[in-house]
């Protein structure tokens, strides 16, 4: 089976993304409903509002009927205290319901992460994947609360005012109507662009977190070989990008807003002329003309900020589109069923060939070899030979393209993902450690919660604690990110220590020694003894001298296996190995 490109699901309406975006809400449902509510009582005290201001001038100010002066201000603060109360049921209430999807969708996303092959991280770039569950959810937040909220809250305030607009005259509120299938064509015209524009911020987000990683991380290369105007230089052009890109977006919204806004003059206008020539006027008092010229202005920014929506949803949209894009992403295939207790660790290589998705070159050439258990292997050849792919076929990091791999007999595919890493230990050049305790880096993952004591003795057998009992807490000091307090030797004994822990069966070692000076390597080199003991090892080696004691020596060359034997019979017969080995020792 190979490693296929993933294969990316047809691109959905905005209308399918935000279905789906809603179907997060269900598990909130019930604070979901008590928001909804609150927005039903918001949008019916803007109209109370409105419709008071009827009694107000005519039974206040024009007829001075002192009952109502008394209780027309009881209705006032009666009247805002409840919207008090509903404005902070629906604000909270859809905050609420927007950090939980939000915290749920995040937790999908990076459960997700783990289970992608390694293949698909190949072709993206981590900048990207970063943004997408920091930078992209958070707009995904906004289109479920403050669109939301917009959408639901002010769609039943125009409904409402409009109401009572017509309730005191039909023909003028036709004549707001006017506005109406202008706004409409207005948004729609814009969604699309909104779209686009936003695919670009997001894009622009994810390189720009790209560059500050490169940087953060190769901070040291910088600073060495003087890249500090180079990389500025970097930067400010995708910085610059993204500035352009929100511009953009700001643009078309202040446009389209001043547009609607132009619009709702101009019917304002036209309401006012017509409600002062008594042939046209409907209003039968000066209450009621005050009462739907209040409705209509706070009908205004109501009709402002159903405009403005577009752009958060539209954003939220695309946002949204970009997670369900790597939801929707196959994990790594996992159909093995078989269950395993321990492997003897019988490892055999038939006819494999490899080739990575979107190329046409073959890594790896008819491979075949056995592996009894307890048999140490070198896999040596040149860089590029495809001695790291080869390794990684057998934790399935990659899959085969042809051929087939056995663990004691069986096709590793018929053992699951978890059973058959269970059985596997890796070390490997580049050691990751996490910004934890020395303790927990030795026993992570399903090694954690540990007994104390078994953890020392796989510091001591992996010639760790030589350091680690100097350090400020012992096993209990952290080791700072990546393991940055510690050298690159105390790296690697914690690496074989955690590989200790596990006492898998078969072991990995990735050129672990390779990148060490003369001292620390001595050190290494103790602990990996330790670690091989009676377990079936590959090896991969550049420096030849570390392999001669191998049981068995491969040789690949440009994705071919060449030669085959012990250190002594592979020098006798003179070939690529020979070659090799005589190359480095000139070197040396």
């Amino acid at each position: 089976m190979s490693d296929q490109p993933p294969v990316h699901p047809p691109v959905q309406s905005g209308l399918s993304i935000y279905r789906r975006l809603l179907s997060y809400v269900k598990p909130h449902r019930k604070v979901f409903l008590i928001s909804l509510l609150g927005m039903v009582v918001l949008a019916g005290t803007e109209a109370g509002f409105a419709y008071l201001m009827k009694p107000i001038m005519d039974s206040g100010f024009v007829n001075h009927d002192p009952v109502s002066v008394r209780t027309i201000p009881l209705y006032l603060i009666a009247l805002f205290l409840l919207r008090g109360l509903a404005s902070y049921a629906s604000s909270f209430g859809m905050q609420w319901v927007g950090r939980g999807v939000i915290a749920d969708m995040r937790a999908q996303l990076f459960s997700h992460y783990l289970q992608l092959p390694a293949g698909y991280f190949d072709q993206r770039n981590s900048g990207d994947l970063i943004s997408v569950i920091t930078f992209n959810i958070e707009q995904v937040a906004i289109a479920i609360t403050n669109a939301i909220t917009i959408l639901v809250r002010d769609s039943l305030t125009a409904l409402a005012l409009l109401g009572l607009m017509f309730y005191h005259s039909g023909l003028l509120t036709l004549t707001v109507l006017l506005i109406g299938p202008i706004v409409g064509l207005v948004i729609y015209k814009i969604s699309h662009r909104y779209r686009k524009i936003s695919k670009n911020v997001q894009h622009s987000m994810g390189t720009v977190t790209h560059i500050t990683q490169e940087v953060i991380d190769g901070q040291r290369v910088v600073k060495t070989f003087g890249g500090h105007d180079y990389e500025r230089h970097r930067f400010d052009e995708v910085n610059q990008n993204n500035r352009q890109q929100y511009l953009k977006m700001t643009s078309t919204q202040s446009i389209s807003v001043s547009f609607v806004q132009f619009l709702a003059a101009t019917v304002l206008a036209a309401i006012i002329y017509m409600a002062t020539r008594d042939e046209a006027s409907s209003i039968a008092t000066p209450g009621a003309f005050i009462s739907f010229i209040t409705a209509m202005l706070l009908l205004m920014p109501t009709l402002k900020r159903l405009t403005t929506v577009n752009q958060s949803l539209q954003r939220g949209i695309t946002a949204a589109e970009s997670v369900f894009e790597i939801l929707d992403t196959d994990p790594e295939p996992d159909k093995g069923t078989k269950q395993l207790g321990r492997v003897r660790g019988v490892v055999q290589y038939q006819n494999i060939d490899f080739t990575y998705s979107g190329s046409h070159e073959r890594v790896l050439k008819d491979i075949c070899f056995k592996m009894s258990a307890g048999e140490t292997v070198a896999i040596v050849g040149r860089s590029g030979s495809g001695k790291s792919t080869l390794v990684n076929l057998l934790p399935r990091f990659y899959d085969s393209t042809k051929g087939k791999i056995l663990v004691d007999g069986h096709n590793i595919h018929d053992y699951s993902l978890f059973d058959l890493r269970e059985q596997i230990s890796l070390v490997s050049q580049h050691v990751t450690l996490f910004n934890d305790t020395v303790a927990r880096n030795i026993d992570y993952g399903q090694l954690e919660q540990t007994d104390e004591s078994r953890i020392i003795a796989a510091a001591e057998a992996a010639h760790a604690m030589e350091f680690i009992r100097e350090l400020p807490d012992g096993i209990h000091t952290l080791v700072g990110e990546d393991g940055l307090n510690l050298s690159g030797g105390q790296r690697q004994r914690l690496a074989i220590a955690r590989a200790l822990l596990k006492n898998a069966p078969i072991l990995i070692l990735d050129e672990a020694t390779s990148a060490l000076d003369t001292e620390s390597e001595r050190l290494v080199q103790q602990g990996l003894e330790e670690l091989m003991e009676n377990r079936t090892t590959l090896v991969i080696a550049h420096r030849l001298s570390t392999v001669e004691k191998a049981d068995r020596i491969l040789v690949l060359d440009s994705g071919q296996l060449v030669e085959s034997g012990t250190h002594t019979e592979l020098l006798e017969k003179n070939g690529h190995y020979a070659a090799l080995y005589r190359m480095q020792f000139q070197d040396d």
